[in-house]
């Protein structure tokens, strides 16, 4: 019971100090490495496999392959524009891996998402393609959105950027870390007979599942919208 109540990233092998201050190998860190192990093998097999691929496709590897190609890059195009296509690159592979981090509990891992660092660095990604997108586009006139509609509300839109990858990392993190709580909790509660019964299994598609995929396309979803934003 105690080991599914313990909902912290576990501490593995202590790395070196700074400031004094043990910096350690945790939980979250080798879950991540072993979900980017999987998805490079799976991009390295499919990789191998294109070199097979024709004009038309005829194998089924092929069709889903493109289908999904397509898919992600209609729908970066209807959030961002036209312009936004060049962006599919980047967020196709984010929502996957998004996903797969959210979907890993129900093999027993502990998501990454459910640690904060990961989604504080998913947001920081998001808030500086914000701004660097947005100098690039407009300039340093991009800036004096920051005085609008009155010079006096600098302070009050500073502090409402600075919001941006607060709320995002929170948003993904709170919902992934809630999802893991209440699991646990579940497990410890409930006698080995209800599990096996499957009654975690509804628990599990819904927090795992269904909030796991629709926390990514959130995620995802909003940070197109902040990007696409600042570049009009």
């Amino acid at each position: 019971m105690d080991n599914n109540l313990d909902f912290g990233a576990q501490l593995y092998v202590k790395l070196f100090e700074v400031g004094g201050q043990p910096v350690y190998l945790t939980e979250t860190v080798i879950n991540t490495w072993i979900i980017i192990a999987v998805m490079a093998i799976i991009a390295l097999v499919i990789r191998a496999r294109m070199s097979k691929f024709k004009e038309v496709p005829e194998s089924k590897l092929q069709t889903m392959l493109e289908m999904i190609v397509d898919t992600i890059n209609n729908f970066v195009v209807t959030t961002m524009g036209p312009s936004g296509k060049k962006f599919a690159g980047y967020y196709g592979p984010l929502i996957f891996f998004i996903a797969i981090c959210n979907l890993s509990g129900l093999l027993g891992f502990r998501p990454p998402t459910a640690d904060f660092a990961t989604t504080l660095a998913f947001a920081l990604i998001t808030f500086f393609m914000i701004h660097g997108f947005g100098v690039r586009s407009k300039g340093i006139g991009y800036f004096k959105g920051l005085l609008e509609p009155a010079p006096l509300l600098l302070p009050l839109n500073i502090i409402g950027e600075l919001a941006t990858p607060v709320s995002l990392s929170f948003r993904l993190f709170g919902n992934i870390l809630g999802g893991t709580i209440i699991m646990g909790l579940v497990y410890a509660m409930f006698p080995k007979i209800v599990i096996f019964l499957g009654i975690p299994a509804a628990l599990h598609t819904y927090f795992d599942v269904f909030a796991g995929v629709l926390q990514a396309f959130i995620f995802v979803m909003l940070s197109m919208t902040f990007v696409s934003s600042a570049m009009e």
